[in-house]
């Protein structure tokens, strides 16, 4: 594929047309479009409707070489992006045996039995090259229309930007003569990664450096092009990298659970989760790792109190005297954790909002422990943002802590 030029941006979802979300998927990929030498021109987001999605596509098509459409590719009623696809470009979609193949076991895995309807998410526009989801369900579809070409990606963010990242932007930016490399952070915000590296722009240039906030994570995507671009990117990789400094968790495709799990994994250790205010999104990512069940036992979510108490031990003294938001309730749940038949122990309790703060524990106001064989961490935190993001944030954070002592006991 001849790299694009001129990009356009489609965000399906009427949720996105109304208050209660944003769209940031548009951003993310224009970002990672500009690091491959691809400028995005338009952008515009559309209703649930199939009507609607199918005119955008049309339109932006006839404008640009390259359209990436978020969003309505799961497997309810209103996700409609899949036929509209194929309305717009008046080809018909067709079921992929493999595809379903694989829904069907990765709900068998999961102990859930695959819904018929859920299996639209196997339908694919006939021609189109599959792309994987290494973190969801619904694969991305790549089309080829004349010498314009149109991307369908989830409308998850962390699902969008691994389909990007990991099957995508490789091939992009080396048809475009560029080579890029993404190092991953993670426990540190945006603004403190760009003091970090500043002092890199005068060697390397501010324009070959990208950096992306992901809610507790932070990307940076470097990019090299000509006769001298992969020694340059290897000299960039290791500057930045150094910058960097215990931050750094991995690279280009790896996901900070996948090195939770591969610490884990090297010490013949396992993990038991103890989870409050994010309610099970630690869990979900450790064991959307394939293989993730031979380092993580398993996890308790313990919203109450009682729960608190009656399976992870914390001691009620702990809750009269400290709260369940307290650093002396999540180290018992931590504590608590690793009795459920595991080394390790990672537990967060906090206000996720957006009512529940008080003027000693606002809103935003995350305890973190992590225990090991080798001692226990703590760390207190004010995350901003509402609730979907201090859940997030919160933990990416945890998995980071459990990372940094992980490494430290090395």
């Amino acid at each position: 594929m001849t790299a694009p030029r001129r990009a356009a941006f489609v965000a399906v979802g009427s949720e996105l047309l109304r208050t209660e979300r944003v769209d940031t998927n548009s951003v993310l990929a224009g970002r990672l479009l500009a690091a491959c030498g691809f400028a995005l021109v338009e952008k515009r987001c559309v209703e649930d409707d199939t009507d609607a999605i199918a005119i955008a596509i049309s339109e932006v098509l006839s404008r640009a070489d390259l359209v990436v459409v978020s969003g309505g590719l799961g497997p309810t009623a209103d996700d409609v992006t899949r036929e509209a696809a194929a309305r717009a470009l008046g080809i018909e979609l067709r079921r992929d045996p493999l595809v379903e193949a694989g829904l069907v076991e990765l709900f068998r895995r999961r102990g859930r039995t695959v819904q018929p309807f859920a299996l639209k998410m196997a339908d694919i526009v006939a021609g189109a090259e599959v792309l994987p989801n290494p973190v969801g369900t619904a694969p991305g579809q790549l089309i080829r229309s004349g010498e314009r070409t149109l991307v369908l990606l989830p409308g998850v963010p962390v699902e969008l930007e691994q389909i990007l990242t990991r099957h995508l932007v490789p091939r992009w930016s080396t048809a475009a003569g560029v080579r890029t490399r993404t190092l991953r952070l993670a426990g540190v915000y945006e603004s403190h990664v760009e003091e970090r590296v500043a002092p890199l722009y005068d060697r390397f240039g501010r324009e070959r450096v990208t950096i992306l906030a992901a809610r507790g994570q932070v990307l940076l995507v470097l990019s090299a092009a000509g006769d001298t671009a992969e020694p340059d990117l290897a000299a960039m990789d290791e500057a930045f990298a150094a910058a960097a400094g215990p931050d750094l968790y991995g690279r280009d495709g790896d996901t900070l659970a996948g090195a939770v799990l591969a610490l884990l994994g090297r010490r013949g250790w396992r993990l038991a989760t103890a989870e409050s205010c994010t309610g099970g999104m630690i869990g979900a990512q450790i064991t959307a790792v394939p293989g993730s069940s031979a380092s993580y036992v398993g996890g308790v979510v313990a919203y109450s109190n009682e729960l608190k108490r009656r399976l992870l031990g914390v001691p009620e003294g702990v809750l009269a005297e400290h709260g369940a938001v307290s650093r002396e309730a999540a180290l018992a749940m931590a504590d608590g954790a690793r009795s459920l038949g595991a080394e390790c122990g990672l537990a967060v309790t906090g206000v996720a909002g957006p009512t529940g703060g008080t003027d000693e524990k606002p809103v935003g106001t995350v305890h973190i422990a992590a225990a090991t064989p080798g001692g226990v961490r703590h760390a207190r935190h004010r995350f901003p943002g509402d609730r979907a993001m201090v859940r997030e944030i919160t933990a990416n954070f945890a998995l980071d802590l459990l990372r940094r002592a992980l490494e430290e006991e090395a």
